[in-house]
């Protein structure tokens, strides 16, 4: 049973992994087209209308990439977590559809529209098909993370005789104290991910001296967009967010922060250590005394409770994962506030196209967003376990009973033989377009 329900989380892990890349960058890319779109309209500058659709084709490769990946997730609730489809279902599956048949159809038919209708619609209409590829991108995030945090915190349900989970408050869903601040900042995390490959890309075009001035848009949009972004991950969203951990989860807060024993008269933040699970410590840690219960609490000597104060059988099953996940979260977090911050005071002082490191540190940070977005997702799952339902259902009693190990792991290598595959193609296809880069307007 353990083999299987390894292999299980495995191959959603790997699955849900590789799809998110792609959703990650077209919530936050649609924003910034609607941007450059409604700057055109305002300008009539046509390099904004130039750059709106060269940010289209990378956003429609994108979004194909999404459909393909997202598909075989959506066939794993009924292959290899059936018991979990079977109880759940009346309450995921309510969601989990209307993403499917309004928020993806809606961005679907547009984006075909933005693509391929500028002519025939005009200027005006054409902005308002990006700004609905827009609305049912965040449309679809809204709804994937409402079905996210129903499982981490379940609202307005009963459970059944036959143990079958059932609403009986459907606005609950939606007024969920978790699922504003989590919506928030996935959107805000979306964005920052968005700007480093908006700024990245034309920081290689500035220093390779190729379609300059659409890199220095680029470049300038992108940091622009990127600070805001960044400090709305960190605050309000990321603390208001680990405030509800505290509130709703507080084992999952303790091995976040790798706690193993309460600490009264203040807790130190630990800024760098290892856990050290079968002896209940942390090694080599460099610590600052009293800031985590300031940030938690708002006083610097609140008691926080540390894993000793909970039952074992509830501890999260990979407390060092959870820990470094979160940890790499956060210090990426903050390295990209402090770089974004340094490009904008260079921007106005009018040296950001001829400070070359900045630009260079634009380029060779495309990348790390993305392990950002990666970890902060694996901390909210790592976070939750050993449950599916947070409290009401373990993971354990949510797999299929009837799908093999050895069923699970062949499919696993053939997702991860494909996946490779179509990220090869991936590749190849987005560096033809970049390096094509955007098409002036000619008249």
């Amino acid at each position: 049973m353990e083999e299987m329900l390894f292999y299980d989380r495995m191959q959603f892990a790997f699955t849900i992994t590789f799809h998110y890349l792609f959703p990650q960058l077209t919530m936050g890319l649609s924003l910034m087209i609607v941007y450059f779109k409604w700057k055109f309209l305002k300008t009539q500058l046509e390099q904004y209308n130039d750059a709106a659709k060269f940010w289209m084709r990378i956003f429609a490769l994108n979004f194909a990439m999404g459909v393909v990946t997202g598909i075989p997730m959506e066939f794993q609730f009924g292959t290899n977590w059936a018991k979990f489809s079977e109880l759940t279902g009346g309450i995921i599956g309510q969601t989990l559809a209307m993403e499917g048949m309004f928020s993806f159809f809606l961005e679907s038919s547009f984006l075909g529209l933005f693509l391929f209708g500028e002519k025939l619609l005009g200027h005006k209409l054409h902005f308002l098909t990006g700004f609905l590829v827009f609305l049912g991108s965040w449309a679809s995030g809204f709804l994937i993370i409402a079905t996210h945090a129903w499982m981490q915190n379940p609202v307005g349900y009963e459970i059944l005789a036959n143990g079958k989970f059932v609403l009986n408050n459907f606005g609950a869903l939606f007024t969920n104290p978790w699922l504003w601040p989590s919506y928030l900042h996935n959107q805000a995390a979306s964005l920052v991910t968005s700007s480093f490959v908006v700024a990245g890309i034309g920081a290689f075009y500035v220093l390779s001296k190729k379609h300059t001035e659409f890199g220095k848009l680029f470049v300038k949009t992108g940091v622009i967009f990127g600070l805001v972004a960044s400090i709305l991950v960190a605050i309000p969203t990321g603390d208001l967010l680990a405030k509800n951990v505290v509130k709703y989860q507080p084992v999952t807060f303790a091995a976040m922060e790798g706690i193993f024993h309460t600490e009264q008269g203040g807790a130190e933040i630990v800024l760098i250590g290892q856990p050290d699970v079968k002896n209940k410590k942390l090694d080599n840690k460099i610590a600052v005394p009293n800031i985590l219960s300031f940030l938690t609490y708002g006083d610097w000597d609140t008691e926080v409770k540390g894993l000793n104060e909970f039952p074992e059988e509830n501890y999260p099953t990979n407390i060092s994962g959870l820990y470094y996940a979160y940890h790499i979260m956060v210090g990426l977090g903050t390295i990209f506030i402090g770089l974004l911050f340094l490009a904008v005071v260079q921007l106005i002082r009018k040296k950001l196209y001829t400070t070359k490191w900045i630009l260079w540190a634009l380029l060779f940070m495309i990348p790390f967003p993305y392990i950002a977005n990666t970890t902060g997702w694996y901390t909210a799952e790592l976070g939750r376990q050993p449950w599916l339902v947070y409290n009401l259902l373990r993971t354990a009693d949510g797999a299929s009973p009837t799908v093999s190990s050895g069923n699970t792991l062949f499919t696993l290598l053939g997702f991860i033989g494909l996946y490779l595959l179509l990220g090869l193609l991936f590749l190849l296809v987005a560096g033809k377009i970049i390096r094509k880069g955007p098409e002036p307007q000619t008249h």
